[in-house]
């Protein structure tokens, strides 16, 4: 991935990394926008480099690289099969593209589509404890609480840890 692309793909999770308040409408719908465009812009820039033979033709004939959207239902499936409810920026993020692969051989993660969600205690057990028995016990609850979203067979991985109480966001 160029420095231009990952650049951009940086600007991608700063606004997924701000949460945005589910009673401003007008700022979510702008924020699906900006984020929809950077999406695009992504997929555009990456069409020109010299390691483009990773689409498909029908990627590059819908000028997208993203899944279709997740539906409003599937995001809540998943919040109730996980007790929790996801941040509104990753669901506006979903409603874009339900996951969101790398293009190439790039140490950037593919998000996974809403379905393959899960915990990373129940993924990766072992993680966790390897980090509770070198003597990081608070590392490894917060590991034990959170849902990889991203990069489950890859180099890194995305996180997301839930609030442990209503107060926390």
């Amino acid at each position: 991935m160029t420095a231009i692309n990952k650049f951009t793909f940086g600007i991608l999770f700063i606004f997924l990394s701000c949460g945005t308040s589910n009673n401003l409408t007008r700022e979510t719908t702008y924020q699906l926008s900006e984020m929809k465009k950077i999406l695009t812009d992504l997929f555009q820039k990456s069409l020109t480099t010299k390691d483009n033979n990773y689409f498909t033709s029908e990627q590059i004939k819908n000028n997208w690289i993203g899944n279709l959207p997740a539906t409003e239902r599937e995001i809540k499936e998943i919040e109730s099969k996980l007790g929790v409810e996801l941040p509104i920026d990753y669901k506006n993020f979903l409603l874009i593209s339900n996951g969101y692969p790398t293009y190439n051989d790039a140490v950037e993660p593919s998000f996974e589509k809403i379905s393959q969600i899960q915990y990373l205690k129940d993924l990766y057990p072992e993680i966790i404890e390897i980090w509770r028995n070198t003597g990081n016990e608070d590392v490894s609850k917060e590991l034990a609480k959170s849902i990889i979203i991203a990069g489950k067979q890859e180099e890194q991985w995305f996180l997301l840890i839930p609030p442990t109480d209503k107060n926390e966001k």
